[in-house]
Parts: C-alpha cells; structure tokens; sequence
C-alpha cells in the first residue's frame, strides 16, 4: 500500500463553504500533500492558484449532488471547470434515469461529459445509497461502457456513504476493465481508510484527510 495521502482527494463540497475555506483546504491539501483538492466547481480557479507550483490536483464536482441536470448543463459545467485549470472531473450519474430503465439516457449524459475531456480523469459518482445491489452492477457498467475512468460510491450529501460491500460489487465489475474505485462519504479515520483500500478502492475521498494521516479522531458529520 502507498503512503495514505496518496489516496486521498481532499474535500470540501459544503454550501457554506467560504473563499477563505477554499484557501485553507489547498493550505492543508498542501502541507500533507494529498492526491487532490475536491471542490465545487465555482472555485476551480482559486484552488488552481492556490496550488499553483504544487503536485496537488484539482478535482471539480460536476452536476453535484442530485445529478438531475440535463446533460448540455453538465456538460457546459464540464467545459467550464477545466477551462478554469481541474485536473479531474466527479460527475454525479442520472439516478432517476437508472431507476426508470432509461439507460440509453445514463450512459449518453456520462459520454457527452467524457467527450470534451479525453485527456482528463473522469470518475462517476453512483450515489450507492438509492441503489439495490443489481443497479449498481448496472450503473458500474453504464459508467464504464462510457468511459469512465473511477467509478465512485457516493457524494457524501445523499441518505449514506460508501460501504465496503458496496465496493466490493463495484471492483467485481471494474477489475475486468481497469477502471479504478473510489471511496467517499463516511471515510473518517485510519483504520475505516485502509479497510476500503483492502477492498480495491484507489482512492479516498473525504474531508476527514488529515484525521486520516494523522491517527486523530474526525468530527462526526464529515463528508
């Protein structure tokens, strides 16, 4: 296993989160050099300048958290995001159209979204906690069909987070095509990190970071 910073793509998606917040999330992103940043999109450019001359990639949330935009506007805020300077792109899946059977409707809005960023890291938030257990092996191949770099279980904002069985479904799926996992929402401590890296995720994504690294206690409610 790599160093556990490596894994981890720091998070702050919260409504309330200030220009000031934003900063000092890039400060400690930084300081414990963490894979990423992951914002909402509207702060892309600050955390670009904040990490300017840094390793720290800047990841942008797209369509966050219901996923219910229609497909021009995740994909203009797509456009937007890596004119700004992300790196990598977390778009939240169709939900709604899963559960109506529309796939031909899911794996189009995933590829409009992947088609203006070849070159960039797309991962595909599931949001695993409305799913039953067939839908997600479903949403894990819509995603990957579409070009899917990770596939991720949660935004952190629905009904639950990640669990270890949810990934274990998603890597029974994944594993055949080399697309990677990641982990989020109700990641809070070391020993939780290393399970769901045990399991086959790739990466972590959680505001819970430096507890992470550190061994310390995380505040509950943390995405």
């Amino acid at each position: 296993m790599n160093s556990l910073n490596t894994y981890i793509d720091h998070t702050l998606l919260k409504a309330t989160a200030t220009e000031q917040d934003i900063i000092n999330l890039c400060d400690e992103a930084k300081k414990h050099k963490f894979f990423s940043v992951c914002v909402n999109s509207c702060y892309v450019s600050l955390a670009k300048s904040q990490l300017n001359n840094s390793d720290v990639k800047v990841c942008s949330v797209i369509g966050f958290p219901l996923g219910a935009m229609s497909t021009k506007a995740k994909v203009e805020e797509t456009k937007q995001a890596l004119k700004d300077g992300a790196d990598e792109i977390d778009m939240v899946i169709n939900i709604g159209f899963l559960k109506s059977k529309n796939f031909d409707a899911v794996w189009q809005d995933i590829e409009a979204v992947k088609q203006v960023m070849p070159n960039n890291i797309l991962k595909v938030i599931l949001e695993t906690c409305y799913l039953e257990e067939i839908e997600i092996i479903k949403a894990s191949e819509l995603a990957i069909n579409s070009g899917a770099d990770f596939i991720k279980t949660s935004t952190g904002f629905g009904t639950g987070g990640a669990t270890i069985h949810d990934v274990e479904i998603m890597k029974s799926v994944a594993q055949k095509c080399n697309v990677k996992i990641k982990a989020s929402g109700g990641i809070r401590d070391t020993e939780t990190a290393k399970a769901y890296i045990d399991a086959g995720a790739e990466r972590i994504g959680t505001s819970n970071g430096i507890a992470i690294v550190t061994g310390q206690k995380a505040e509950e409610g943390n995405y």
